[in-house]
């Protein structure tokens, strides 16, 4: 491409493609960084938002799990004294007092939840039921899911002791994964929180535009020889640096604070990145060009990545969802760039994988759409504008 200038019609100066782009991006870039809210929403925004949910959602607490119990045994026997001793030497169960207490102690602990529950024994010695007792508000809750399957199963082993049975069979845990071995789910966590940053990022970011052509801007700037396309590619470029910023700032915190282990292959990472940020930033260029207002804008883009960001597997995975939901988790983009960010990122995936060329495909189908409806619209509006 020639980067000689040629005269206008008008007796002016026309700039060729390239050197549009470039005084496009160095203006936008001026006033971005002009601007501190755009380094808020950009920068600091996603880190807050990713510490927010890192915390909440990560299983970086070294800490065992532990419930707190009340044992009711109003009617003592040879048979319960040595249930409430092996119950109580249970890791898990954290008994309240070191001495049974009585129903009514325990259903007022339960009550103002100074227990999780409380285990009532069976009242005669030759057997009857165990009774859990739980407050209506943590009926369904996982503690009492725990609590519930912790007692089954000592039923059941001291049911077998009753009869002199001795197990044949025994349950063992154990886990893999198809990348390193000391991978844990912060990881998983933290490449999923740097795919929706950067996906807010991009929606969020292109608000500036509406404000634009509220002041007339756009109007005239469609009224000089300036491309729209190129204008809103620069735009996306430019926030394709902010992108830069955030994965690297995002990772450091996960690794270093959270103790997240990353194994990167670096050249998908690029691919990806490349091509997931520069989507995003078209579909934020895509509903700039059909919002009137800021908050028309903000509207759209969050129920945009409400979606998405309980659709996408960023917390959980996409197969633990209602099946009627599936389908609709598959075809938004998010899901794809989180996926290929953990592909690049925890399981080292080369550039050869077509599960990987597969995501970014998505990808690109929506940023080419988005793009160009918005470069269209862009056209179109800034055309009836002129007349």
């Amino acid at each position: 491409m020639s980067l000689l200038l040629t005269q206008a019609k008008n007796g002016g100066i026309k700039l060729n493609n390239w050197q549009q782009f470039k005084k496009m991006f160095m203006t936008q870039l001026k006033l971005t960084l002009r601007e501190k809210q755009a380094w808020f929403w950009g920068i600091f925004f996603p880190v807050i938002l990713m510490v927010i949910f890192m915390v909440i959602f990560s299983d970086n607490s070294d800490d065992e799990f532990k419930t707190e119990v009340a044992i009711v045994k109003e009617h003592p026997n040879p048979t319960s004294d040595m249930l409430f001793t092996q119950l109580s030497q249970l890791p898990i169960l954290e008994v309240k007092s070191d001495k049974p207490v009585s129903r009514k102690q325990a259903e007022k602990w339960v009550k103002n939840k100074t227990v999780d529950a409380a285990i009532v024994f069976p009242e005669t010695e030759g057997g009857g039921q165990f009774v859990i007792l739980v407050n209506k508000e943590e009926e369904q809750g996982v503690t009492t899911q725990v609590i519930s399957s912790v007692l089954d199963k000592f039923v059941q082993q001291a049911n077998l002791t009753a009869v002199g049975a001795t197990p044949s069979f025994d349950v063992q845990f154990e886990s893999i994964s198809s990348g390193n071995a000391d991978l844990s789910y912060t990881d998983f966590l933290l490449t999923g929180m740097i795919a929706l940053s950067i996906a807010q990022g991009g929606m969020f970011g292109m608000v500036d535009l509406v404000e634009m052509r509220r002041k007339g801007l756009i109007k005239r700037l469609r009224m000089t020889p300036a491309n729209m396309g190129i204008f809103g590619l620069s735009d996306m470029i430019m926030r394709l640096l902010f992108s830069i910023v955030q994965i690297l700032l995002l990772s450091l915190i996960g690794v270093f604070i959270f103790g997240a282990n990353l194994y990167i292959n670096y050249l998908s990472l690029a691919i990806v990145f490349l091509f997931g940020a520069l989507s995003f930033n078209a579909l934020g260029y895509f509903i700039s060009s059909i919002s009137t207002t800021q908050n028309a804008y903000m509207g759209i883009a969050n129920i945009f990545s409400f979606l998405m960001m309980f659709l996408s597997g960023i917390f959980f995975p996409i197969e633990t969802m209602p099946e009627w939901l599936v389908p609709v988790s598959k075809v938004l983009p998010l899901t794809y760039f989180a996926e290929g960010l953990r592909d690049s990122m925890v399981y080292e995936t080369g550039v050869m994988s077509s599960t990987l060329w597969f995501g970014i495909g998505i990808l690109v189908i929506w940023g080419a759409l988005s793009f160009l409806a918005g470069s269209l619209l862009y056209k179109r509006k800034s055309i009836v504008a002129t007349r």
